[in-house]
């Protein structure tokens, strides 16, 4: 073999050496990190920290006590973390400390509703409950954090732990938490949510839009009170929110393309204590929901309303991902269900307009156990067999081989990417 085939033969075998990827993208965390969720000591764990969420409910951005219990568990876990961020918000981390990043993110926030649940961790503040399931979110993300600290040592970059306040009712977390810089180099955020109605040991997914934007409306309807027997001397505010309750569904039913889905629904209306004497003043609220920018847009000249929330639309190449790495070798690609659009709005569609996201819903119905009632209901419950063979499972298999992923693909160099988030 001549000089200059000996010298070609040598660069294939340098390159070859020089670019093969010192992680093997496979199964190598499926087995380890199954038996790892399943054991007491991770399994019960998450289940007692959820049940003291529950028992302690806190709304919008006042996630004290939340909080405090997160950092503090991040601690005895030699987890290291960066608070506040978005006001209340955690923010940690595991791994090398540097680049690729893989974000998981929990929202923490209940309902400003009474639960209506007997048993023996029932929300302990009036008024106050966690009715969607957000307190299941920050367990298994506390034990996704649990499992990964185990192995840090094989991660080939940082996954970032993103525990939201106030991700209900517009509070606009994940915003804050955004604009607050701490994702800025993070090349993949997931997150899921618990799902009554659908079977347990099943997730349901999808590509593209898979929840609807948003906008909140309030209003004050200013009258004349008096009395109910000579309403002539009046000017009824009640009549006249009626009439503009009516007016809003008109904006929908016969202001759009019926094919274009959309909803408008008041959900407050308050007014009056007497039986027999007509209020000064009305007041009423609630939200209305779109599947495109220009029909939200389009409400929302027509209405009088707070800031709009956008949709959330799941990023194609994390939706093929999903499929084949998660459902296709850890479940079964008949327990990967196809999500159906949702009207309810999700505030992860922040992430998901800087940052390739993805969301699904974990599935935790048993029914022959018991039949759980849906998210924001005074009923509802969280099926807490769910957590250790699914869901922090899940996660972490997300988080982790998909370091592996962006490790294969994009072999790190000096200097290529910010150092820190």
């Amino acid at each position: 073999m001549g000089l200059i085939k000996w010298f070609t033969l040598l660069l294939i075998l340098l390159n070859f050496f020089a670019t093969k990827p010192t992680f093997s993208y496979s199964n190598s965390f499926t087995s380890k990190f199954l038996d790892l969720a399943k054991e007491p000591n991770v399994a019960d764990w998450m289940v007692d920290i959820r049940r003291k969420i529950h028992e302690n409910p806190e709304l919008g951005y006042e996630k004290f006590e939340t909080s405090e219990l997160i950092r503090s568990e991040l601690k005895k876990l030699g987890i290291s973390y960066k608070h506040p961020v978005g006001v209340t918000g955690v923010i940690g981390y595991i791994g090398t400390g540097k680049s690729p990043f893989v974000a998981l993110r929990a929202d923490m926030d209940a309902l400003p509703m009474q639960e209506l649940v007997e048993w023996e961790h029932k929300s302990k503040v009036p008024g106050k409950m966690h009715g969607c399931g957000h307190d299941a979110h920050v367990a298994m993300l506390l034990g996704v954090a649990k499992i990964l600290k185990e192995h840090e040592k094989e991660l080939p970059g940082t996954v970032v732990l993103v525990f939201q306040p106030a991700e209900e009712g517009g509070g606009f977390g994940a915003k804050k938490t955004l604009d607050s810089g701490v994702l800025d180099n993070v090349s993949a955020i997931f997150g899921l949510h618990v799902e009554p109605n659908l079977p347990l040991g099943e997730v349901a997914s999808m590509s593209g839009p898979f929840a609807a934007g948003s906008g909140f409306f309030d209003a004050i309807i200013n009258g004349k009170g008096g009395h109910a027997a000579i309403p002539q001397l009046s000017i009824d505010p009640i009549v006249a929110a009626s009439n503009m309750i009516v007016s809003l569904q008109h904006i929908v039913s016969r202001g759009y393309d019926p094919l274009d889905s959309q909803v408008a629904t008041v959900g407050k209306f308050r007014g009056g204590d007497a039986l027999n004497v007509i209020p000064d003043s009305v007041t009423i609220g609630g939200t209305f929901r779109a599947f495109s920018k220009e029909s939200l847009i389009y409400i929302k000249q027509r209405i009088e309303q707070r800031n709009l929330s956008p949709l959330a639309i799941n990023n194609a190449d994390l939706h093929e991902y999903f499929r084949s790495v998660v459902a296709g070798s850890v479940l079964g690609k008949d327990k990967l269900m196809v999500m159906q659009p949702l009207m309810a709005s999700e505030d992860f569609a922040y992430y998901q307009e800087v940052i390739p996201g993805y969301f699904f819903l974990l599935g935790m119905d048993n029914a022959s156990v018991e039949r759980l009632e849906s998210p924001l209901s005074p009923y509802f419950k969280v099926n807490e067999d769910v957590f250790p063979s699914r869901a922090a499972l899940h996660a972490t298999l997300l988080a982790s081989n998909y370091l592996l992923k962006l490790h294969q693909k994009v072999p790190v160099e000096e200097g290529k990417y910010n150092d820190e988030l």
